[in-house]
């Protein structure tokens, strides 16, 4: 007996409970009549009742449908055929009024009630009960805000240590630097510091260049990667314009295989006969390319006459069997050169696998790379600073920030014909993507300022931009996957920080899907897609002397802690989303990076060296942050006493 009261009981409260929300007040909601829903690219598009399209055994699905949004923004698009007496709309739990809803097309602004990261929209109780039409409802992506004064959860204490680090890397001889930071949807903070070109060709500080300014452009070099020949991909597998499976010589025809050059690497054991050379290269597929496991070396010189292609080095004139100095011809170099290894066996970072997909993504779109990017990412977008080829693209050399001081020549130590000689400045730093590709390249020549960059690598968060429909989910996630269970560190083409694999670009408090690329020149953009986090940091380290004589690859700005990229996302992360101050914790943080600052210094180096320099930087930052620490300012003085002076 007492069970059936209380079931009973439970009822009667759980009719009461429905009766007072069917009774409850409902928001008002700012709504804009239209002609006729926009003919959008939509994130969601959705027709109720039953908008799968049959009835669910859940019941309850058919009525609601989950979308990406931003808190502070958003608008669904309804539109409601004639007979419709009603129906009730809730939206993350908050019921709107709906009573002035007639008959045609609606836009509703859900700014007010609209969350970070997931949405739920409710279509509920369309009246008549027995309608047969349907409700179309339409929600657009969201956009990248400017910045409205909020931080969106960033401690303050942790941008001011990281301007004060490049500001004082900057006075003791760093290059410059722009960093743009977006989070929840908004442009929470950028900055630029430093100047344009920081040195003359001969070494010295160019006292007359002016400063950067959030504006500049700059070289992307490998962060091309990802937002040309990855975003271009991307978007034509959603279109089902191409398949990651499908075989280069089926989109670039049989002379990629056939054309391959008889010839063995010095380097390999056992080398491949030309025809296993040939059936590897014919079974090439796009997917291979994208992992970085296609075969390739990891950047022959096709530009220069010298090189020996199969003894992968430089040697006597005339000894380049691949040589290229245009598009054209870079194609044939690529067709002819044969694979270092069997493809899939191995993964070897290579600038040639993207140069290839340059022409892969150019044969099924028929247009020139750049050209695509623009028509389909860029001015839709509203980025007017994405470029290549900044020269020929309304921009002057002033308005970028230059690379290296005495053109490719490595400081006079470089040499072959036709190589640049003067300060490059508006123009791709990069060899192959200069020689060999008239500036157009996948692997390298985008130019861009943070700002516009950041707001790029945004689509990655929830897959469009505003009215704009660029990658399905399913895509995303299968481009940013891990692309073996024992390669966490690589996606397709991204690279992932996975298992702590590359904390030194993401730092360590990003999470295992975190992605982006960086770039030789001193660019990195990170993507946390669980923090609803984007950082584009760009630097021009290479203008700036070659320090290191053995290599020629390092130079002095690349001795700076500005210069190692992944310290931004690392010092930005420290105390996100709580309120407690942070600025003991950065000052111990700080005082250990003066201590690591000292361990990097060659022995034997004089007080102009980068590396002392570097050391005197973060020194001084600590003294400034210890400021009335009489303990920690002793400590300062007891790092620096051993610095020559």
């Amino acid at each position: 007996m007492k069970k059936i009261v209380s079931l009973w009981l439970c009822l009667a409260l759980m009719l009461l409970g429905a009766a007072a929300a069917a009774g409850e007040e409902a928001s008002a909601m700012s709504l804009e009549r239209l002609d006729a829903l926009p003919e959008w690219g939509w994130q969601k598009a959705a027709d109720f009742p039953d908008w799968k399209g049959y009835v669910d055994d859940t019941l309850a699905m058919n009525s609601m449908l989950s979308f990406q949004g931003f808190h502070g923004q958003g608008t669904i698009y309804l539109n409601v055929p004639a007979g419709v007496e009603g129906f009730n709309l809730y939206v993350n739990g908050a019921r709107f009024d709906t009573s002035e809803i007639a008959e045609g097309a609606w836009a509703a602004d859900i700014s007010g009630v609209a969350v970070d990261g997931v949405n739920t929209l409710q279509i509920t109780r369309i009246r008549p009960a027995d309608f047969e039409g349907k409700v179309q409802v339409r929600v657009p992506y969201p956009v990248v805000l400017e910045n409205d004064g909020e931080l969106e959860g960033i401690r303050p204490e942790t941008l001011a240590l990281i301007e004060d680090i490049i500001e004082t890397d900057v006075a003791y001889g760093f290059t410059s630097a722009q960093l743009a930071v977006v989070r929840n949807g908004r442009l929470v903070y950028e900055n630029a510091w430093g100047k344009v070109n920081s040195y003359l060709p001969d070494g010295t500080p160019d006292e007359e260049s002016a400063l950067a300014t959030p504006d500049t452009l700059y070289d992307l070099a490998s962060v091309t990667k990802m937002f040309s020949i990855n975003y271009a991909v991307q978007k034509l597998v959603t279109d089902g314009r191409m398949d990651v499976d499908s075989a280069i010589v089926d989109i670039l025809g049989e002379g990629f295989a056939e054309d391959t050059l008889d010839i063995a690497y010095a380097s390999v054991e056992n080398a491949p006969d030309h025809d296993t050379q040939v059936a590897w290269k014919r079974a090439l597929t796009v997917r291979d390319v994208l992992r970085h496991q296609a075969g390739f070396p990891a950047g022959p010189h096709y530009n220069d006459p010298a090189y020996d292609l199969a003894l992968q080095a430089v040697t006597l004139p005339g000894a380049n069997l691949a040589l290229a100095r245009n598009r054209e011809e870079t194609l044939q170099a690529i067709c002819k050169t044969p694979l270092l290894y069997e493809p899939g066996t191995r993964t070897v970072y290579s600038d040639v696998d993207y140069m290839l997909l340059t022409f892969v993504v150019e044969a099924v779109t028929e247009e020139r790379l750049d050209d695509y990017l623009r028509e389909t990412f860029w001015e839709p977008m509203g980025l007017d600073r994405v470029t290549y080829l900044p020269l020929e693209n309304g921009f002057a050399a002033g308005d970028c920030a230059a690379t290296e001081l005495n053109g490719n020549t490595r400081d006079g130590h470089v040499s072959f014909e036709g190589i640049r000689t003067e300060t490059i400045q508006g123009e791709v730093q990069d060899e192959r993507a200069w020689y060999c590709m008239e500036g157009v390249s996948g692997h390298a020549g985008l130019f861009a300022n943070a700002r516009d960059l950041a707001k790029l690598a945004s689509v990655m968060l929830t897959g469009g931009y505003g009215e704009h429909r660029f990658f399905a989910r399913n895509v995303m996630d299968g481009f940013t996957a891990p692309k073996a269970f024992n390669y966490g560190q690589w996606g397709l083409g991204w690279h992932r920080e996975g298992d702590d694999q590359r904390p030194w670009y993401y730092g360590t408090q990003s999470a295992p899907n975190t992605v982006g690329h960086q770039g030789w020149s001193g660019t990195l953009v990170m993507i946390d897609p669980s923090r609803n986090l984007v950082i584009a940091y760009l630097t021009n380290k290479i203008n700036s002397p070659v320090w290191d004589m053995k290599t020629l690859n390092t130079f002095d700005g690349g001795c700076y802690t500005a210069s190692t990229l992944g310290f931004v996302p690392q010092l930005l992360s420290i105390g996100m989303d709580r309120e407690e101050d942070v600025s003991g914790q950065l000052l111990e943080l700080i005082a250990d990076m003066a201590a690591e600052s000292l361990k990097l210094i060659p022995e034997g180096s004089d007080a102009d060296s980068p590396r002392v320099k570097n050391a005197r930087s973060k020194l001084e930052v600590l003294r400034k942050w210890a400021a009335g620490d009489a303990d920690m300012l002793a400590y300062a003085d007891e790092l620096g006493d051993g610095l020559p002076e």
